[in-house]
């Protein structure tokens, strides 16, 4: 009874925290619209009707229809882009297709704002296109919507091309060759029997890539600054950093950004449902890419080709306007000299964000790994409840999540107990630590699969208790997880833009922030210097810290 006591109290204590963190919150904002008010001492019944005023305010409208076009439009052109090329990065090998896979990686983990700061820098009318190309037509060709669209689908397509890919891993080549020996051509092979196949795939990453793209706050924020492209993430936050502040506009507005990822979700359960193929068999083999019988240099040079659109127009802009001048006429140290000075407030940022960092990683890589051995190896009853909301984390944009907290952390009669948090750097942690208990929690599931249960059944009818068990087993040999998840949380806490933006106390400025609100006032040059010293010494931070963990484990025993 005492190990069910333990695991049924480890699971409360989990189900407990994610409430606090997650499901308050995202509850407080739909709180808000039923019952406005309710959060400042004004309790009123709400009126629905405001629902309705989405479709009469023409800044509510207009963000609303800018959400859907982008994130239907996205959905459409980078599901089929990240297909293509995951099918064939899967069939072919041709020379600089490793480049394509670290590509892929480094889309998905630079945050979304610097690669909008990339293209603005590019393509704007006194861009680098023009001052180096003489390319005037850029301009108009992207800061519209397709253009938008074209931008967002090369940031997101990578979502939808691991999906893909890790579908294409095996492959049972009887289904294909019945059907090219019944007189199907490749076309008529792959649209009836293939990507059939292939449709739960497809419809996960373009769920992916659909639920990214409106939740994004990056891209607008940067767009905002050359071209007006108001999108529900970046209203709610206007709406609160407008005077008056306007909770009524913020809580409506996260209200349908909601409902449009929950739609996308319905969506994809019944596409699921509908479209359940159990094909492998012991017949299934290990997809090899192999190198195509001509073409191969073609493919190379295209590779190169695309990279330098989708790698080298975002990042490269950056590195090269840090190394320009104002004027854009010569190259300059001025914007690095400038992140050194002594009233230079990147340093300020940079070691607020490297705290709310550390402390956040190591939050929520303890809570991350609870909730990962609750799914794991518990029976406690909630333990679907669990894994349902520690997803939902991931699904919620981060600007929704930022207003959940103002509501809940910003009331009166918490100061008398402490716990006023709202201003204080702690909100921010909070914050940060909702974010990464989804991506900590799979990466240690993942892991944990892989320890068999007797182990910790073997330890505790050898007496361990329920701590030991944990810290002499299960943490050792998880170590390597342990410390990927870790860093993983950090990295992506140091660069979360919505978050911070919405939640930052007064005289509290973090790197995310100093790099928008630069870029805000057109400095580029200095806004892709603290980026580029940013990102580099977070990158430095992580390898040190991978390799002397690497380093310490891999020490033979003095023994």
């Amino acid at each position: 009874m005492k190990p069910l006591l333990a695991e049924n109290r480890t699971g409360w204590l989990v189900l407990a925290v994610l409430l606090l963190l997650i499901l308050l919150p995202l509850g407080a904002v739909i709180i808000q619209v039923l019952l406005p008010g309710v959060f400042f001492g004004n309790l009123v019944f709400g009126d629905l009707s405001l629902l309705l005023e989405v479709f009469r305010r023409p800044l509510w409208l207009a963000s609303l229809k800018n959400s859907v076009t982008l994130g239907v439009g996205t959905t459409i052109t980078a599901t089929l882009l990240g297909a293509a090329l995951a099918t064939l990065r899967s069939r072919w090998t041709f020379p600089t297709a490793k480049l394509l896979d670290l590509s892929v990686w480094l889309l998905i983990i630079t945050p979304s704002f610097i690669l909008a700061q990339g293209w603005v820098m590019f393509a704007s009318a006194n861009g680098l296109a023009k001052q180096w190309f003489g390319w005037t037509w850029l301009h108009g060709l992207i800061f519209q919507p397709v253009g938008l669209i074209l931008v967002m689908t090369l940031s997101k397509f990578p979502l939808a091309y691991l999906t893909v890919y890790s579908a294409l891993e095996w492959k049972v080549d009887q289904f294909r060759d019945a059907a090219r020996l019944n007189g199907g051509s490749p076309w008529t092979v792959w649209r009836t029997v293939q990507a059939p196949l292939l449709f739960p795939a497809y419809c996960s990453g373009a769920m992916l890539v659909f639920m990214d793209t409106v939740g994004d706050f990056g891209l607008p924020a940067s767009i905002a600054t050359v071209f007006r492209f108001p999108t529900l993430p970046y209203s709610i936050y206007s709406a609160l950093y407008t005077s008056p502040i306007r909770f009524d506009m913020a809580g409506v507005l996260s209200f349908y950004l909601v409902l449009l990822i929950a739609l996308a979700m319905i969506v994809q359960m019944f596409a699921m449902r509908r479209a359940r193929f159990d094909f492998l068999s012991s017949r299934a083999t290990k997809s090899e890419a192999v190198r195509p019988r001509k073409g191969s240099v073609g493919l190379a040079v295209g590779n190169i080709l695309f990279l330098g659109v989708v790698i080298g127009i975002p990042v490269g802009s950056n590195i090269l306007m840090s190394f320009t001048a104002s004027s854009g006429a010569s190259l300059t140290l001025d914007h690095y000299r400038k992140l050194f000075m002594n009233n230079s407030v990147l340093r300020e940022g940079f070691t607020h964000s490297l705290e709310i960092a550390a402390v956040a990683g190591i939050i929520g890589l303890i809570v991350g790994f609870l909730v990962a051995y609750v799914l794991t190896y518990s029976q406690f009853a909630l333990r679907r409840v669990i894994d349902v909301i520690s997803l939902v984390s991931l699904a919620v944009p981060g600007v929704v999540l930022g207003i959940g907290y103002i509501f809940i952390w910003n009331q009166k009669w918490l100061d008398s107990i402490g716990l006023l948090l709202y201003g204080t750097p702690w909100i921010l942690v909070l914050a940060s630590v909702a974010g990464a208990i989804p991506v900590i929690t799979r990466i240690i599931v993942g892991a944990m699969a892989k320890v068999p249960g007797q182990l910790l059944s073997a330890a505790q009818m050898q007496g361990a208790g329920f701590i030991k068990r944990l810290t002499t087993i299960l943490v050792p040999l998880l170590k390597g997880a342990l410390v990927s998840a870790g860093l993983a949380a950090f990295g992506a806490s140091v660069f979360d833009l919505a978050v911070t933006s919405i939640l930052f106390p007064p005289n509290f400025m973090t790197l995310p922030v100093v790099i928008n609100k630069a870029f805000e006032d057109l400095q580029f040059g200095y806004a892709s210097a603290a980026t580029i010293v940013g990102g580099g010494l977070v990158i430095l931070i992580i390898g040190i810290v991978e390799r002397l963990f690497k380093r310490k484990h891999n020490a033979p025993s003095s023994s």
